[in-house]
């Protein structure tokens, strides 16, 4: 462990870093199982497009970025769930969408860069790439108490969720309000992607969500099981990414933390458990 490492771990933007960064990622973990268990991975990828746009609509007109992230990402995944089918985005509209969400960013991108910018010339970096070690305490703070909220509210309705997802008519003819878990949670899915976003930043946003996740399912089928590990998983892979950032001062801390996801990914096709076809799954299986 070098000087410079000691030095970096003992600073309160480190210690800011992996609080925040513990509670993003939990809740990543969380709401990125029901994320892949759903197919809905084409709209987490949509959501991080949103984040960047929502942001620099907010910087350009003269507000907080973290403002533009939540309205912008919880907006559209309402929108989207509104225009879906049972609550879920069609892909079709997803897609259609990409081109206009990213060439409207574009344009608050240059309206910011030309007229506010003063002050905060990085920002459009920021969003893209995050700036976990940016965040003040209060940031911190704040960041902390949205996770967990996020991680509440995923908690509270992951058996009906698990229910919806598994068997959506099923669910229906049992009372289970399966629109309204559609729109839920995808609002979730916006707030965590508003998230999420400082910390890793809106291009590697979709890594967060659905690497961890990913390999859970590969590991167990088991679905409260694989929630948790996903979860797990999230925290563990942002530490570890966190912890090369501060041994190697030059590496980015989201790059490192995406490699690590990726990294633990690609070792779950090294292990082949024996594993129930997905769609058997009881939604009381824990």
């Amino acid at each position: 462990m070098t000087e410079l490492a000691v030095s970096a771990w003992g600073q309160p933007f480190f210690h800011n870093a992996v609080l925040a960064g513990t509670f993003i990622a939990l809740a990543a973990g969380l709401v990125g199982y029901f994320l892949v268990l759903r197919a809905q991975i084409f709209t987490g990828d949509a959501l991080s497009h949103v984040a960047f746009t929502g942001a620099m609509a907010a910087l350009a007109g003269g507000y907080d970025l973290r403002l533009g992230l939540f309205v912008g990402c919880v907006a559209a995944g309402l929108l989207l769930a509104g225009i879906g089918r049972s609550g879920r985005a069609d892909d079709v509209v997803i897609g259609s969408a990409f081109a206009w969400i990213l060439g409207l960013g574009s344009f608050f991108l240059t309206l910011y860069t030309t007229s506010r910018s003063g002050a905060m010339g990085g920002a459009g970096t920021t969003v893209l790439f995050g700036s976990i070690f940016g965040l003040s305490t209060g940031q911190t703070l704040v960041a902390v108490l949205v996770a967990v909220a996020i991680s509440a509210v995923v908690l509270l309705i992951a058996r009906p969720l698990l229910f919806a997802t598994v068997d959506e008519s099923v669910a229906a003819a049992r009372g289970v309000p399966v629109r309204v878990l559609g729109f839920g949670f995808l609002a979730l899915v916006g707030a965590c992607a508003g998230e999420a976003t400082q910390a890793v930043g809106s291009l590697l946003l979709l890594g967060l969500l659905a690497a961890p996740a990913g390999a859970a399912i590969r590991l167990t089928d088991r679905p409260f099981r694989a929630l948790a590990l996903s979860g797990g998983l999230a925290v563990a892979e942002l530490w570890a990414g966190l912890a090369a950032s501060a041994l190697i001062p030059s590496l980015p801390p989201s790059f490192a933390i995406m490699a690590a996801a990726t990294a633990v990914y690609g070792a779950t096709f090294l292990i082949r458990p024996q594993r129930a076809p997905l769609g058997t799954a009881s939604p009381a299986a824990g």
